[in-house]
């Protein structure tokens, strides 16, 4: 029996119409409990027949919910409550499903997952790693493959798999740090189109919009590993489609540049003293150099004058080095693990090997951290991660904080946020923030709590902000004698393991934010028997501390949601101090002087609605910056999607090497209608095959050659439109005329080049 709805947690128009199916659904159970295993893929087949013979995929839905359930009851023990078949049918309508921590939106996935690959045209699931794209192929395979649907997962270093339940390859293995981790149990190996092929495909956001690119950069028609974009449902979907859309993916190629100028510029920087030389915005990350700074900067660089065209790309180094060394901190922004700057990613914790800044800034940090200067790169393909999962026709998402984006969600990406009501009453109780005067103060306090807790056995799991953050307060636990892990981006090997153990009693977990995503805490620990589950709830279920606001309040809500799964009793707490990035810049001096005034010990907290209302207050805004940078990535992107698709599609129609397509496009080059006696003559002397498979490659490698020069372009130019602002003239509307002017260029020299190489057949080969 459902447990009875929520009021005030969801849309309840919304959730009837869902419910209403629901009963569709539960109707056809005594139906699906009559088949015998052997059935389940006669039915699949059978659905597919109906949906191509004109049947909807919406008709189809209670049978094939029913069927899903039923099969997910016979191989896993798992059966999908009722609430979790109204997040099926939110995602199979295109929308983002918030369900909280626990809540089961793995096993959610199953239901339009396998609605939508009857089309055949493949379904995409998001991940945000690779370890949780296979286990999740690797657990809800089980399902999928007794119903007779195939499953591929994509990771990084090329690596893709089938699910193949006949494939018994050890499914732990030791690393080099002896601890064990998942790998590829039941995943047999395949090529990466092989996996693409599958009915369903598992994989990260990176991965998928990167084969996109290299999909785009293929020579040979058989090199193209993606199929047509036809639905998505992306996990941990505000991690993925907003933390993370800020950086877009770029392919690059080397570019010469001087090692030892990005040394001598790092050298100049780092003398710089800000105030007097330059001024800083760490709202916004930016810095602008004084009138002292650039005669210092000249002098120590033996530059006459830094803004004459011959010095100019001066002012961008020197500007890059400063940011660098002013606002991006080691262990904090990035790790250097190695040799090697590699990116920590701000939302979640996580490092980011692979990508890197662009514009010099991970150079400029390379030379600030002394390590080895890796080559300065230009693009080849890029394409923002707003503007690649447009493709999709049809694109879902499900996580458990998605509301308090709603906004950006629907005017980014049209998809509106439905929040499912949970199967069970939430019993957590979540506490007012307690404010300190210090840092110190609030590290103290926090530790004595975490040393109370501990002593009586209730597992506690501590959130902070940063790996710097997470060292530091580890040192203060250790000083108390508080045995505990400490989980951050430099062991993130073991994040799935040290989660999965945080509901144990007495345990004692430190997490940079990332708090083990995807991976659920049971109380007594993973496994754990009825007996050690009830001994944690009896001491009041997980406890999670959070030792400071996070810019964003969805990342202080996933923290929060760690606790009380299914249920589950649990406690949250925020412990803030005056001197917190987030209190520092942007808290108000009212506050700071109230607490001054009161003249509380550093370690003596209060509890303020008004510094509650001010935190949150601040979130929103930074919060409003932080759309509006990405409102700005994607205007820019869009004006160069536009031209992308253009130069893309032209690619593909090349790479198909139909000859209707060659023959329209060569032709479409030819404006003046002047090919007619040279394309005669040409296949008279080399034949009409040779001939226009020489204009497919000529067209190919013309419009790559350029692409890639316009990219460039077009980059130098978006930084140079801003400086058009001073002029009182509008950066983007400018960045859309210059845009259009250059492509219009570009489109001319490729007619001019394809037709002089077509022209010069006859010389070639004679």
């Amino acid at each position: 029996m459902e447990i009875p709805f929520i009021q005030g947690l969801f849309d309840k128009g919304q959730i009837r119409h869902y419910r209403a199916r629901v009963g569709e659904i539960n109707a056809l159970e005594p139906k699906m409990q009559t088949l015998t295993d052997e059935q389940f893929p006669a039915y699949t087949t059978d659905l597919k027949v109906r949906f191509q013979q004109g049947e909807s995929l919406d008709t189809l839905l209670p049978e094939a919910f029913a069927l899903v359930r039923e099969a997910s009851y016979r191989t896993t023990g798992k059966r999908h409550y009722d609430v979790q078949l109204i997040g099926g049918q939110v995602l199979h309508d295109g929308k983002i499903a918030e369900m909280r921590t626990g809540e089961g939106k793995t096993l959610v996935a199953t239901l339009p997952v396998y609605l939508n690959a009857l089309s055949g045209e493949g379904v995409h699931v998001v991940t945000v790693n690779d370890y949780l794209a296979r286990r999740d192929a690797t657990w809800m395979g089980e399902i999928y493959s007794f119903l007779g649907l195939s499953v591929g997962v994509i990771n990084d270093q090329n690596q893709s798999f089938i699910y193949d339940p006949t494939h018994q390859e050890a499914d732990e293995e030791r690393d080099e740090k002896g601890s064990f981790k998942v790998v590829t149990q039941f995943l047999r190996p395949v090529t990466r189109k092989e996996a693409y092929e599958a009915d369903i495909t598992y994989g990260t956001n990176s991965q998928y919009g990167f084969d996109y690119l290299r999909d785009n950069l293929a020579q040979r028609k058989e090199d193209v590993v993606q199929r047509p974009h036809s639905f998505a449902v992306v996990d941990e979907v505000d991690s993925i489609l907003i933390d993370e859309s800020r950086t877009p993916l770029i392919i690059s190629s080397a570019v010469a540049e001087s090692e030892a100028l990005y040394k001598s510029i790092s050298k100049v920087a780092a003398s710089l003293e800000v105030q007097t030389h330059y001024t800083l915005d760490e709202k916004r990350k930016a810095i602008q150099l004084t009138d002292e700074g650039i005669t210092r900067a000249e002098k120590l660089l033996g530059i006459k004058d830094m803004y004459t065209i011959e010095s100019v790309r001066y002012v961008h180094y020197l500007e890059t080095a400063v940011r660098a060394h002013a606002l991006f901190h080691k262990d904090k922004d990035y790790v250097v693990k190695d040799g090697e700057v590699i990116i920590v990613d701000p939302f979640t914790g996580r490092m980011q090997p692979g990508r890197r800044w662009s514009e010099g800034l991970h150079q400029a940090i390379e030379a600030k951290e002394g390590v080895k200067i890796e080559q300065e790169t230009r693009s080849v393909a890029s394409i923002t991660y707003q503007n690649y999962f447009k493709f999709y026709r049809k694109l879902s998402g499900m996580t458990g904080t998605a509301k308090t984006s709603e906004e950006e969600f629907l005017k980014v990406y049209r998809l509106p946020v439905v929040t499912i009501p949970t199967h069970r009453d939430t019993q957590r109780i979540d506490r007012t923030d307690l404010i300190f005067l210090t840092e110190q103060g609030k590290f103290e306090a926090i530790a004595r709590k975490v040393k109370e807790l501990h002593a009586k056995g209730q597992p506690v799991l501590i959130g902070t902000v940063s790996i710097e953050k997470n060292e530091l307060f580890s040192a203060y636990l250790k000083r108390e004698g508080v045995p505990h892990q400490v989980l951050n981006a430099k062991n993130h090997e073991r994040e799935g393991e040290i989660i999965a153990q945080s509901g144990k009693k007495g345990s004692v977990v430190i997490a940079t934010n990332m708090a083990g995503r995807g991976v659920d805490i049971i109380l007594g620990g993973n496994p754990s028997t009825p007996e050690e589950q009830e001994e944690v709830r009896a001491l009041g279920g997980l406890y999670v501390i959070g030792t400071e606001r996070h810019e964003a309040r969805r990342i202080d809500n996933q923290l929060r949601g760690r606790s009380g799964r299914q249920g589950d009793p649990g406690e949250t707490q925020f412990y803030v101090s005056l001197e917190d990035d987030l209190m520092r810049i942007f808290g108000s001096d009212r506050i700071k002087g109230m607490m001054a005034k009161l003249g509380l010990p550093e370690d003596q907290p209060i509890q303020s609605g008004m510094v509650t209302r001010s935190l949150e207050s601040a979130q929103k805004k930074i919060e409003g910056f932080h759309f509006d940078a990405r409102k700005h990535t994607l205007e820019y992107d869009t004006v160069l999607s536009y031209q992308r698709d253009i130069v893309y599609g032209r690619r593909r129609a090349m790479l198909e090497g139909d000859r209707g397509h060659i023959i329209s496009t060569f032709y479409g080059l030819g404006a003046d209608g002047a090919l007619e006696p040279i394309v005669k003559e040409k296949i008279e002397l080399v034949g009409e095959v040779p001939f226009w498979e020489t204009v497919r490659r000529v067209i190919l490698s013309v419009t790559d050659t350029l692409w890639v020069e316009h990219i460039d372009t077009m980059e130098h130019m978006r930084q140079s439109v801003g400086l058009r602002a001073y002029g009182q003239r509008e950066p983007l509307v400018e960045y859309k005329k210059e845009a259009t002017r250059l492509f219009k260029e570009m489109e001319s020299r490729l007619a001019e080049q394809v037709i002089q190489s077509v022209s010069s057949i006859s010389k070639a080969k004679q």
